[in-house]
């Protein structure tokens, strides 16, 4: 089985259910050698006899695990392990002619999923390959990054500080809010553009008052936000449910 590539960005097209696996080593005759095993047994595999070539695969094409070799000319495969885990969470296996304890720590330090040493038997690595995407599979998906500041019209909302700012010509100012305020906005703000009910946004907080009081809270609110409060542009009411921050 083939990997096709998009035509206009290299990333991976065919068969998309299939695992793609990088193994990267600077001998030539034990890529050929995994490839060939990996292969007949369903898996898609590229080939990279360096860390250059290895970032060179990565940038064209999405893979699920990366074979590594430490011992490399260059760049080893610890430093890319190690580079690797600064903006990517691809498994990475990691092999060795060393059975050192300290090269296995050394190993698992820099961020590797798991350690084999040379020479090995290509069925044991099948059995880790498979036992680390099982692994990976078991692991619910990461969150993405929460915002620490969203921005509307001509203010700003600090996240992490819960402060409102208003940015002028001359500056900005921290506009004063209640703490009732403060968790209103900030209930909405963690969810941007998602219509939240008056029940949950009353469960935020004692200081935020039942039900009852989160229209004249909001009222409040949209007195020191909007332009024009009667005609909301960023705290909207949506009917039936409750309301939602609309985010530049």
């Amino acid at each position: 089985m083939a990997m096709s590539e998009s035509p206009t960005t290299g990333r991976r097209t065919a068969d998309e259910s299939a695992v793609h696996i990088l193994v990267v080593d600077d001998d030539t005759r034990l890529r050929e050698l995994l490839k060939r095993f990996l292969s007949e047994r369903g898996y898609l595999v590229l080939e990279a006899a360096d860390a250059a070539e290895a970032r060179a695969r990565l940038a064209a094409f999405d893979v699920d695990l990366i074979v590594l070799d430490i011992m490399m000319p260059g760049e080893s495969g610890l430093e890319l392990t190690q580079a690797l885990r600064r903006d990517k969470q691809v498994p990475i296996l990691l092999l060795t002619a060393m059975d050192e304890v300290e090269s296995r720590i050394a190993g698992f330090e820099s961020g590797a999923d798991d350690y084999l040493s040379k020479p090995f038997e290509p069925r044991e690595l099948l059995l880790r390959i498979q036992a680390i995407l099982r692994r990976t599979a078991a692991m619910p998906a990461a969150e993405p990054p929460r915002p620490q500041s969203l921005r509307f019209g001509r203010f700003v909302f600090d996240l992490t500080r819960e402060e409102l700012r208003e940015e002028r010509i001359d500056g900005h100012r921290f506009v004063r809010l209640t703490a009732a305020e403060t968790v209103l906005l900030a209930a909405l703000a963690r969810r941007p553009g998602v219509a939240i009910g008056r029940e949950a946004l009353a469960a935020e907080s004692p200081d935020i008052g039942n039900q009852r009081t989160i229209d004249v809270q909001m009222t409040r609110l949209r007195r020191k936000i909007e332009d024009d409060p009667k005609y909301p542009r960023y705290l909207q009411t949506v009917r039936g449910i409750g309301y939602a921050l609309i985010p530049d």
